[in-house]
């Protein structure tokens, strides 16, 4: 049975990078090849320099990303197959010998560290390669090696008490520990939801109320109307970091706000801001975060079942290149090795994601005006310099948000 799960660990495992590799390529390609020609539904406000540079910021972003998917594909076989987390399970295992629960921690620590480590010079490649080339980087190295550490502290205080109470009880909660683990965690997450708008998204950004008043009076309004009630309205300082625009909503709850980039505010006008609102209040009408959380609470139910069962198996472990069973050892090799078993569900789950947006669109268009939503995504298209022509199977892959010429071309619908 562990030779079995061996050959078929590295077998997903060089599938999954091979179709990452042929689809990146192909969608450089596809983007390259209408790179010269602005599609006609955009020809009249988008301009062909523009086309092309997102046509060129596209692809520079996916060489990026097939590199470091490479990467991550080669690190993750040295960890588990190649015997590295054996390896660092035995070099905290000589240095602390009698608290089994520290040490667990610590080998799962220390692989996410070495895991961050691999990832963490992409990360500035792409912030101060590939965005400053492109115009959109605003930040500083000091800036992003202090978001590096504000976002170490924040998930050591919030990661530790979980990853503790996850050893915990599985090591003395019975054959139950998992069904144990997933309450906490859900009610963990919830609580995040809550508590994330008003004491963690400061510790990286400013928020600011929103001082336009005969904008703050109009969206106020759309938000009566659909009856959405927040805790207020909300400019964020993502001028700061990055020149890119958007607008969401945060929260759970009481605690739900309106969030706005400053970006976003600068670009669009009252009526564009007010249908880009729309779109997102139709999210919220059609019950898609709620939607969410109950199927990220349904998968990691499953989830945890499942390694219930697999940290009793022995082929578990002996399959992924560990040789003695341990109970932090079954949840590290659980998180590192289960994408790529659900590698095939991406597009399922991509489909799904722009299945909301059509809907929220719809919502959209009912309840504001279609044809500032449109002019609104233009300009964000224009500005994000994002490609107007991808390839129309890597989007399909995964893509959260329909194709830009599809989702235009249903809006335009509404407005005839």
């Amino acid at each position: 049975m562990a030779h079995t799960l061996t050959i078929t660990f590295i077998s997903l495992l060089i599938a999954t990078t091979f179709v990452r590799i042929w689809l990146g390529r192909r969608h450089i390609a596809h983007v390259q090849s209408h790179r010269n020609q602005v599609p006609q539904a955009f020809s009249e406000n988008i301009a062909l320099e523009a086309h092309q540079k997102a046509a060129d910021y596209s692809a520079d972003k996916t060489k990026l990303a097939l590199l470091e998917a490479t990467v991550q594909a080669v690190l993750l076989a040295a960890l588990t197959i190649g015997g590295g987390l054996q390896w660092i399970d035995d070099a905290w295992r000589n240095l602390i010998l009698d608290h089994e629960i520290a040490r667990g921690a610590l080998v799962i620590v220390s692989a996410m560290l070495v895991s961050s480590m691999i990832d963490l010079p992409f990360e500035y490649y792409k912030t101060f390669v590939v965005d400053e080339k492109f115009g959109f980087n605003k930040m500083t190295p000091a800036m992003f090696f202090s978001d590096l550490v504000k976002q170490s502290v924040v998930g050591i205080i919030l990661g530790a008490p979980i990853l503790f109470a996850a050893l915990w009880l599985m090591q003395g909660a019975g054959q139950y520990w998992w069904l144990y683990l997933w309450i906490i965690w859900s009610a963990f997450n919830l609580i995040m939801l809550a508590v994330y708008p008003t004491f963690i998204a400061p510790f990286f950004n400013k928020f600011t109320p929103l001082e336009d008043q005969a904008l703050k009076q109009r969206i106020e309004s759309l938000l009566t109307k659909c009856g959405f009630k927040s805790q207020g309205l909300f400019v964020m300082d993502g001028s700061a970091r990055s020149s890119h625009g958007n607008a969401y909503f945060t929260g759970f709850g009481a605690s739900k706000r309106v969030v706005f980039f400053d970006t976003l505010l600068d670009r669009l006008n009252a009526d564009e801001i007010e249908a880009v609102l729309a779109h997102e209040l139709g999210h919220f009408k059609h019950h898609h975060v709620i939607k969410r959380i109950a199927m990220m609470f349904f998968v990691s139910f499953l989830g945890l079942a499942l390694l219930g069962w697999l940290m009793n198996q022995d082929w578990f472990y002996m399959g992924l290149g560990v040789s003695e069973a341990s109970n932090h050892m079954a949840l590290v090799l659980f998180l590192l090795v289960s994408p790529v078993f659900l590698f095939i569900l991406r597009p399922i789950m991509a489909s799904y994601s722009r299945k909301n947006e059509f809907e929220a669109d719809s919502y959209a268009a009912q309840h504001a005006n279609a044809k500032y939503l449109i002019e609104a995504l233009v300009k964000l298209y224009r500005d994000n310099a994002s490609t107007l022509t991808p390839d129309p199977l890597h989007s399909a892959f995964y893509d959260s948000h329909p194709p830009a010429s599809i989702r235009i071309s249903k809006l335009a619908a509404y407005t005839s």
